[in-house]
């Protein structure tokens, strides 16, 4: 799934290129060419699909040419998780109506991958023999109020805990209270099924976007394709596969997994999972000196020599027309800031 905005790390992410097109870490790779490394381990390439935005095709293609012209599945509008994966999941259908399919999205940093491609690994065995919808949980080490909660059951099948709640990015007494409890993992957001499985599911808990693909089922991996999502993929409702889905199954499990894993959902988390200084300045893309300076945040769409001094706690973010500063605490405002702008300035920034 790579057709987010990133609009969390404006102006160094932003609508034209979002973060999952971008080095954060200084790889060489994109968050999405990292995504597709990591699979493309244990998958052929040839099976593996990116869904994205009409408007990132291009930007698609150059970065992952490995992938035929037909790989890349693309929505003539966002719809949320749901619509998308079901996009996905029919054309699966129409190559290998047997199929397993593992979803994840395209922007997430994992630090141990042969940790996480055993647990990919131990999950496709598990599927196949079960008629169950799968999801990684991960292990918490802290309160993040940014991310989802799995509570698990004690119950187990083959050494795989029931799924007993979801909740969705709780406030900070009720995260630590998760924490404590030792019931709770965060939500990964990387989901494991049979084609047949999740086919059920949407039929049960979303047949209106069952009910739509269905209609140009035979469509699917044709050349008529592309007309069939173009004109019937705007009339899906916009929701997302958590809420309409998984929330209301009864066969959902988690595998509780320990990667190195991280939403980069924020500043904040990207300032958690990057190599910091001994003051805990983080600097992405730049060259930064650092005077009587810490807890910081500084990213640069180009390679700059950046000063900052007198700062503690803040985001410094740049792209090529736009300068962001903001402070660590105020990062769930810069979607209010960026309205703001296109309001005063229209769509340049």
């Amino acid at each position: 799934m790579s057709g987010g905005i990133g609009n969390r790390f404006w102006p160094y992410s932003n609508e034209k290129t979002p973060k999952q097109f971008l080095d954060f870490f200084g790889t060489g790779r994109s968050l999405l060419q990292s995504t597709f490394d990591r699979f493309n381990k244990i998958i052929p390439k040839e099976n593996i699909f990116v869904v994205t935005n009409d408007v990132y095709a291009d930007l698609t293609r150059k970065q992952l040419p490995e992938l035929a012209e037909d790989q890349i599945l693309l929505e003539p509008i966002r719809r949320n998780t749901a619509p998308c994966i079901a996009y996905a999941t029919f054309r699966i259908q129409a190559i290998n109506p047997d199929a397993n399919i593992i979803v994840a999205p395209s922007d997430h940093l994992i630090l141990k991958s042969d940790q996480f491609i055993a647990d990919i690994n131990k999950g496709l065995d598990f599927v196949q023999k079960h008629d169950v919808l799968l999801t990684l949980g991960v292990k918490p080490t802290r309160p993040e109020t940014s991310y989802g909660y799995i509570q698990v059951c004690v119950d187990k099948v083959d050494d795989v805990h029931k799924v007993k709640t979801f909740t969705e990015k709780p406030n900070k007494q009720l995260a630590k209270a998760f924490v404590d409890s030792g019931e709770f993992v965060w939500n990964s957001g990387i989901f494991i099924w049979s084609l047949k499985t999740i086919l059920n599911a949407f039929k049960t808990h979303l047949p209106d976007i069952s009910n739509k693909f269905n209609e140009g089922a035979h469509l699917f991996n044709t050349a008529k394709e592309k007309e069939f999502i173009d004109t019937s993929f705007p009339f899906c409702p916009n929701i997302s596969i958590d809420y309409g889905v998984l929330e209301k199954a009864d066969n959902v499990f988690v595998i509780i997994s320990s990667f190195g894993w991280s939403d980069l959902d924020s500043w904040t988390s990207l300032h958690d999972a990057s190599e910091r200084d001994e003051n805990d300045n983080v600097n992405l893309n730049s060259q930064t000196i650092y005077i009587e300076s810490s807890n910081n945040v500084v990213a640069t769409s180009t390679k700059k020599l950046v000063l900052i001094q007198g700062l503690e706690d803040y985001i410094v973010a740049e792209s090529e027309n736009t300068l962001l500063i903001c402070r660590k605490k105020d990062e769930n405002r810069i979607k209010h800031f960026m309205t703001d702008v296109k309001f005063r300035f229209g769509d340049e920034y």
